[in-house]
């Protein structure tokens, strides 16, 4: 089981991205899929997540302005930013929490993690 995370880059203060995750291999079942970032020389910090059922919650620096969503069908998990601020530097990391056919679970999973650059 692997998550494959994408699309980061660098955009202007106020400008906007979005991630995707894409979550493959031997895959029984996802429960929440989430994302982190880690800015540099700071701890990784959680900033979102949903649930299998939809049920989304956000860090303080992220509400209003990052929205988490997620395709069953694809089992994709994406983050769309806008408003992006010289403070959302960071490399952005997806997780999910899942049961795979192969070994006992469920249990947490992490993508490479995708930079995203805020700069004017």
């Amino acid at each position: 089981v692997q998550l494959q995370a994408s699309g980061g880059g660098r955009v202007q203060p106020g400008g906007s991205l979005r991630l995707s995750c894409a979550a493959s291999g031997s895959i029984f079942s996802i429960n929440a899929m989430g994302w982190y970032r880690q800015a540099p020389g700071k701890h990784r910090e959680w900033i979102t997540h949903i649930t299998d059922r939809g049920y989304r919650n956000y860090a303080d620096s992220v509400k209003g302005r990052f929205t988490i969503s997620r395709d069953k069908d694809k089992n994709t998990v994406y983050l769309q930013m806008n408003d992006l601020q010289l403070a959302d530097t960071a490399v952005y990391f997806c997780n999910a929490e899942m049961i795979s056919t192969t070994e006992p679970g469920p249990n947490m999973y992490w993508g490479q993690g995708t930079l995203v650059t805020v700069s004017s």
